[in-house]
Order: structure tokens, then C-alpha cells, then sequence
């Protein structure tokens, strides 16, 4: 399995805290069956959360150096979940932030709950110039939860679409969870997605495996955990 989303970059945003978390958590996604993780810490300006992609890449390394260490075979990469912004690509030319491993995709976040101006003019115009957007967890979106048209519209417009898998057990909600249920009904989700914190969040996921494959059949699960985000690092510049 592959996943997309995760706050395993110690000590920059409100994921992993130290190497030690960032490692022991990585080892529990190897043995969930994950091979490969793309590691994307929050980008939000003017916050706290403005780690630049060099200090994550360095910090990146000593994972890596770590888990050769300990013989932990898996290949890790790094992005970010960049927070709704209308510099993005200035931020991207400055390599201030990270497309995912390197591509041309990119993990965008929207507000919780209110609205950002030009949101859709902002996610639309990046992938006319040739990016590829994936929006992060658009079901724990309040405006989306109210609106199944907002979802759409992107969608219809070439905006992929994330869901976390904790949505599929309740774990940000029950508004939550059903519009995640609904996506995956309608088949717009392209991945799921472990959008995993601390090492608490490993808990519950052999449940949510099991639900996610009675809700799609192993086939789809597999899509949605395999062959779909697979693409991403198949589109790394070799």
C-alpha cells in the first residue's frame, strides 16, 4: 500500500515530535502492509507551520539513515499539505514548499469550517498550468458537508480527491463519515489516505481495512490504496 498524507517530519508541525515517534511510527505502517509513504508536514503562512522544504528534507534523511539502521524496508518521500494560499506557485518556484515525492501533484488543504475566497479560481488555475491537485480529506469540510455540489464542481474539473480512512469509523465525525461513504459510493475518491499524527492513531486500523472493504470490495480497496496513488510516484522524473 501507499500512502499519500501523513505528519511524520518530527518536530515541525503537530505530527511526530521526535525521530524516535517518527520511526516507531513508520514501523507500524510497514506492518499494516504499507511500502511506500509520502511524509507531508503542513505548510500554512503566517503560522508556526512554515517548516521550508530544505529543513524537511534534511530531517527527511535521518528518518531514512534511521530505518536503514534498523533493516526497515520501506521507501519514504516528501511533500506537503499545503494550506489553501494564493502564492502556492510562488512558494513552489522559491522551494519553499513540496509538490508530492517530487511530482507534479500537489496536497492541498481547505478551512475546517468557513469558506476562502476564490478557492476554486485558486485549486482550477494550478491545474491549468499543468499540476495536478489532490484536495485533502474533503469530507471534514463543513461547507462541502452542506453543499455535495461544491465537491462535485471541483471534481468535474480535474481537483482529485483524498479521503482520510479515519473518516470511515467515525473518527472526525458522523457528518464526517457519511460524506466520506457517499464519495466512495459515487467513486470520486481517488485515494485514502492514513493522515496519521501520533502513534494513538494506529488504534483502530485493521477496523477501518474492514470497513473500507465491506463499504467498496477489496478490488476498489485496493485502487484506492495501491494502484491509484501508485501514479504519483510513477510520474517522478527519473
Amino acid at each position: 500500500m501507499i500512502d499519500i498524507h501523513s505528519h511524520l517530519i518530527y518536530g515541525v508541525d503537530d505530527g511526530a515530535k521526535t525521530l524516535e515517534d517518527s520511526v516507531s511510527i513508520i514501523k507500524d505502517l510497514k506492518n499494516w502492509g504499507y511500502t511506500d509513504l509520502i511524509i507531508t508536514p503542513h505548510y500554512i503562512t503566517e503560522t508556526v507551520y512554515t517548516s521550508p522544504r530544505q529543513d524537511n528534507r534534511i530531517k527527511l534523511a535521518k528518518i531514512q539513515n534511521r530505518l536503514r539502521d534498523e533493516n526497515i524496508d520501506i521507501n519514504i518521500y516528501l511533500g506537503n499539505e499545503i494550506y489553501i494560499d494564493r502564492g502556492i506557485e510562488d512558494l513552489l518556484k522559491n522551494y519553499q514548499i513540496s509538490p508530492l515525492a517530487d511530482t507534479k501533484f500537489l496536497l492541498i488543504e481547505l478551512p475546517m469550517s468557513g469558506e476562502f475566497d476564490d478557492y476554486e479560481s485558486i485549486l482550477t488555475s494550478l491545474v491549468l498550468k499543468g499540476y495536478r491537485v489532490i484536495l485533502a480529506h474533503p469530507e471534514r469540510y463543513h461547507s462541502f458537508q452542506k453543499n455535495y455540489k461544491k465537491i462535485e464542481y471541483l471534481y468535474n474539473n480535474g481537483i482529485f480527491l483524498q479521503v482520510n480512512l479515519g473518516s470511515l469509523t467515525g473518527k472526525y465525525g458522523k457528518k464526517a463519515e457519511k460524506l466520506a461513504k457517499k464519495l466512495l459510493k459515487d467513486d470520486l475518491v481517488f485515494t485514502l489516505a492514513t493522515d496519521i499524527h501520533h502513534k494513538t492513531d494506529t488504534s483502530k486500523f485493521i477496523d477501518v481495512l474492514k470497513k473500507l472493504e465491506k463499504c467498496v470490495g477489496a478490488i476498489k480497496a485496493d485502487e484506492l490504496l495501491n494502484k491509484n496513488p501508485r501514479q504519483i510516484l510513477e510520474s517522478m522524473i527519473k
